[in-house]
């Protein structure tokens, strides 16, 4: 059976970022699955932190419509939930717990869609099948797919996330160093997705959504060349977030990294989740994962970050927004440039791709 694996599309953002709404930023996914047999959406498909439900479904049908067409009646797409869309796999998750004791939750769950959104995207997903997956999937034997997000217990990048999952793993809930389950990163990391579901659902999610975006303008506006023009408050900005991160470490929640360049980036996200593959004791010779929009690995990397403690290899599906504060230089040449997908054939290691790669700005913006 051959795979293509996509993450991170947040169909429905707000800002209009989201590429897979447009049509002809659709046409060479589309046209990518020609001869592949199953589309994995590996998590973070859909926004629902700035939209509610029926908006982000909307945004999104076209792209199920597409894909469900392209791969035909003997197709399947499969999405996996991320900490974006976690409202797709929550109520399933839910109605297990009135029937089975915590821990039920193994490496993959397969499911039919268990709610009117899910069902909504098997609808427009036809003739193909649709079906979820939660937390992970193994496309083959030796291949396990993941989101990523529970990397954010083991980063060392200071996002929101990553404090909040610091703090709960300090103070409220216990994990493992070794035999961790699933359900040990859902006991740390859920309440903050049922709680950002919630209000977004409910209450003003434009509010939300600024909220939420937080992490990304203040490494934004540390790492600006336009810094220089306002100098005394980027000086006075540093200076708190130096110590903010000081005080977070000191606190126990750590260790998090004040560097914020490309690398430490990189470094850190990819410390979270060879982290994760150890304590899952995910036994695979590929581990493909989404989550930091970084794609890879590419020529330049080094090969080493890349590899779990097991041996395994790291694969990182990239994003399909457009983040122009990480995309210095010409087109194409950031490692987050959207548009990547990983390929997994009957045999062999997976392959990165580029759809978007001749692409230029001025073709992304909004």
């Amino acid at each position: 059976m051959r795979t293509l694996v996509i993450s991170d599309l947040h169909l429905g953002k707000a800002a209009g970022t989201d590429l897979l709404r447009r049509r002809k930023l659709r046409a060479p996914l589309i046209e990518a699955l020609d001869g592949v047999d199953r589309l994995v959406v590996l998590g973070d498909g859909l926004e629902l932190r700035e939209a509610p439900h029926r908006d982000a479904a909307a945004v999104a049908a076209p792209l199920f419509q597409e894909a469900g067409h392209a791969l035909g009646p003997d197709g399947e797409i499969l999405v996996v939930g991320g900490n974006h869309d976690h409202g797709l796999v929550a109520g399933w998750i839910e109605s297990r717990l009135t029937v089975e004791p915590a821990g039920f939750l193994g490496l993959e769950q397969r499911f039919a869609p268990p709610a009117p959104l899910a069902e909504r995207l098997a609808e427009a997903a036809r003739p193909a099948r649709l079906e979820l997956a939660y937390p992970g999937v193994w496309l083959r034997d030796d291949v396990y797919a993941i989101h990523g997000h529970y990397s954010d217990l083991h980063a060392t990048v200071p996002t929101f996330e990553r404090v909040f999952a610091g703090a709960m793993a300090r103070w409220v809930v216990s994990l493992p160093e070794s035999g961790a389950t699933p359900d040990d990163y859902e006991a740390a990391l859920s309440p903050l997705y049922a709680w950002m579901h919630a209000l977004t659902q409910r209450a003003d999610h434009a509010r939300i959504s600024a909220g939420a975006g937080a992490s990304a303008r203040t490494w934004t506006a540390l790492t600006s060349a336009e810094r220089h023009r306002h100098p005394l408050r980027m000086a006075a900005l540093g200076t708190g977030y130096v110590a903010a991160v000081a005080g977070l470490n000191a606190l126990g929640l750590g260790p998090l990294d004040r560097d914020l360049s490309p690398a430490a980036l990189r470094r850190g996200y990819l410390r979270g989740i060879r982290e994760v593959v150890r304590r899952l004791d995910v036994r695979a010779a590929h581990v493909i994962w989404g989550h930091s929009h970084r794609a890879g690995p590419f020529p330049g990397d080094d090969a080493s970050e890349w590899r779990a403690g097991g041996g395994a290899r790291i694969w990182n599906t990239g994003s399909w927004v457009y983040q122009p504060h990480f995309l210095k230089g010409a087109a194409g040449a950031s490692p987050y440039w959207p548009g990547s997908a990983v390929l997994v054939e009957d045999t062999g290691p997976p392959r990165l791709l580029r759809l978007l790669a001749e692409r230029r700005h001025e073709d992304l913006r909004p």
